[in-house]
Parts: structure tokens; sequence; C-alpha cells
């Protein structure tokens, strides 16, 4: 890694699915799955897998837990410049507790500097904000003009999924247990969005996977993507994102599509079969 951009980080909460970048200082703070009987903390190496068939034969109550302020300073490091992209404020605490530690950072070391984004959206909606900043850091602009890149540039980000199942959805509290039920038994797949609010918004129920693509690729063209990065993220359902990939670009031939494993967070809330689409719109 270049020594002149050791003055940099990026960090994230680990529902951006990241661990590691190759050209620019980066530190992921872990969120964490909780039942009443184990603790996952999502961190590179999680046997998601294990994790996974656990939670689908658990019948209590299940949530999740952002980093903690002592954490996030943990991630900031020693950088001079901090550029930290989190989960939706709309859904999680994460946010907020990266705002203290920047207060906390910045009283301590008057000469540094952290910029967070409140990502609005989840797993690769973030994944494609932190490839962004690496972009922005190795085009040599200065930190003022990265903070101002990075604000328009979420503003022109989304988020769409798929869903399998909503066990964890109704587990949490979030989904009635009748309704998690229901479209389980009716394999119903469940197409949503992530709102400029950032909150989660069903937009579609379909019969089977691939009437829940053709929904998301449906999306894209409504939100008015015609070129740009693509990241899928899938929770062991890799056929179904090649799937998707191929249909996108029967649609879109120039759109930039990576496809990748959810890990801890994700996975909690994508289930088993689950899809996580983030998209530019730019």
């Amino acid at each position: 890694m270049d020594n002149k951009y050791a003055q940099f980080r990026i960090v994230a909460d680990s529902a951006a699915d990241l661990f590691a970048l190759k050209e620019v200082p980066f530190c992921a703070a872990p969120l964490k799955v909780i039942t009443a009987e184990k603790e996952y903390l999502d961190i590179e190496g999680l046997d998601v897998a294990q994790m996974v068939e656990d939670l689908k034969a658990y019948k209590g109550k299940s949530t999740s837990s952002c980093p903690n302020t002592d954490e996030w300073l943990e991630a900031f490091g020693d950088a001079r410049y901090v550029f930290g992209v989190t989960l939706t404020s709309g859904l999680s605490g994460s946010y907020n507790a990266a705002q203290i530690a920047k207060q906390v950072y910045e009283e301590e070391h008057p000469d540094r500097h952290v910029f967070l984004v409140d990502s609005l959206s989840a797993g690769p909606g973030e994944t494609i904000l932190v490839e962004k900043l690496q972009e922005l850091i190795l085009s040599d602009l200065a930190y003022e003009d990265i903070c101002q890149e990075i604000k328009v540039y979420q503003e022109k980000t989304g988020l769409t999924f798929m869903l399998q199942s909503l066990t964890n959805f109704a587990n949490n509290g979030r989904v009635s247990p009748t309704l998690a039920k229901i479209c389980g038994v009716l394999n119903i797949c469940v197409v949503g969005k992530a709102s400029t609010e950032g909150t989660l918004e069903p937009t579609n129920k379909c019969r089977g996977q691939k009437k829940a693509i053709e929904a998301i690729v449906n999306h894209l063209k409504e939100q008015g993507f015609r070129q740009g990065k693509i990241r899928i993220a899938h929770c062991f359902n890799e056929s179904g994102a090649t799937e998707l990939k191929h249909k996108i670009l029967e649609v879109f031939p120039k759109a930039d599509i990576k496809i990748y494993n959810t890990n801890g967070l994700c996975s909690f809330y994508a289930e088993k079969g689950g899809l996580l689409v983030g998209y530019e719109t730019v």
C-alpha cells in the first residue's frame, strides 16, 4: 500500500461486508447478531453458514447491535483524515455512535478530521460508497473536496433487495410472525427498496425468484439506471445472483456488476436466498 495515503483511513461498519481495501487504509467496525443463546460478532472469518443454520433453528427473539463509540474510535486508528460510512440511521444507531466517536476523536486530536456518511442504505449500498471514497482519495483531491463529492454521490445511489424468508425480521419484531409464515408457505419473495429516509420498504410480493428478479430489473429502470456500478450481495444464493446479473446485462449491457457473499449482519437480515443490490444512477 502506498505510504502516500497513510494519513487517510476509510472506515465502515461491517454491514458493508468489507474488511480490507487494496490501495487505501481501511477498517471495519463490527456489528453483532444476538440471541439468548449466542452472540455473533460480524468480523472477517465469522462462520456465516453456521450462524445462518443456528438462526434457522432458533425459535426465540433475535436482534442486532451496532458498534459502540469505543469500537468506532478503534477503527479510526491514528489517521489524520477519516472518512466513515455507516448503516442507515433509519434502522440502526451506528451513525449516531460514529458521530459521538467523531466528536471525541476531534476533541482529543484537533489536527485530525472525521467525515461521516449516513448511507441511508445497507450492504452493497455502503460498499459502493466505500469504493467511491477510495477513488476520490486516489484522485488526490483535497479533504474538503472529497467531503463534498461523496455527499453528492450518496444522493445518486440506491438499494433494492429480494428476501425469500422473513423469519429473522419476525423474530426481531420488525414484521408479524403470521406474515413471515405465509410468505414461507406460499413461496413468496419480498422485493423492496431503501427509501430516501433510509427505511426499507416492500414494493412487490412475487411468487418465486424469477418474478422477483424481473421486479428488481424493473426497479432499476424506474430509478433511471443506465450504466454504472451494481454490486450484488447474496446470502448463499450465487445462482440467483448470477441469474440477476445476466438479466441486468440484457437490459443494461454497460453495467459494472460484481457479486459477493453477505457476511454476518447482512446475512441475518437477508437470510438464506436473499439478494441485496446496491447501484449508482450517476
